[in-house]
């Protein structure tokens, strides 16, 4: 096939293995694995990339109680200020969290964003380790036992607050 113009005979190559192989083999061979190690790459970045975006929205929902992410309202957040005027003292916000790692004794005021599952046994909590003169304030859900002494606000952006001495029945 002198000068026809066809593609260029193969060179033969011998392996140590006395087996003959066309040497464009090893040349397409490595092209197609520096591919795969480039395929590799990109999917394995990928998943890890997807893992650490995904992970905080799903870890919540493993949790025994599910505390969703639910934002505030700007009412809601008027109604919990309106709740502590004219109080002084340390303020602790557990946001959404359940009171495990938070010891409450130092603190006058104390405000939740619950969920119904949770509030029984942060009520206990909160009980237990409150002084008399500290105030609760519940947003979204109310506690199961106690009378709150104040309500604000309707619906989602409703706050009950609940003074640590009335809930004892101490009166001040």
């Amino acid at each position: 096939m002198e000068g026809g113009g066809g593609t260029p005979p193969e060179i033969l190559e011998e392996s140590q293995s006395g087996c003959v192989l066309p040497s464009s083999l090893g040349a397409n061979s490595l092209k197609k694995s520096s591919w795969g190690f480039l395929f590799t790459g990109i999917v394995g970045g990928t998943l890890v990339a997807v893992y650490a975006v995904a992970t905080p929205f799903l870890t919540p929902a493993l949790r025994k109680i599910c505390l969703p992410f639910v934002p505030a309202t700007t009412k809601q957040i008027e109604n919990v200020v309106k709740m502590l005027h004219c109080r002084k003292g340390s303020l602790v916000d557990i946001g959404s969290g359940d009171g495990r790692i938070v010891t409450f004794s130092q603190y006058s005021n104390v405000i939740i964003f619950g969920v119904p599952q949770m509030m029984p046994r942060l009520e206990e909590k909160l009980a237990l380790e409150l002084q008399d003169d500290a105030r609760v304030i519940a947003c979204r859900f109310p506690f199961p036992r106690w009378t709150p002494d104040h309500v604000t606000g309707e619906g989602v952006d409703t706050v009950w607050a609940y003074d640590v001495s009335s809930v004892r029945g101490k009166r001040s």
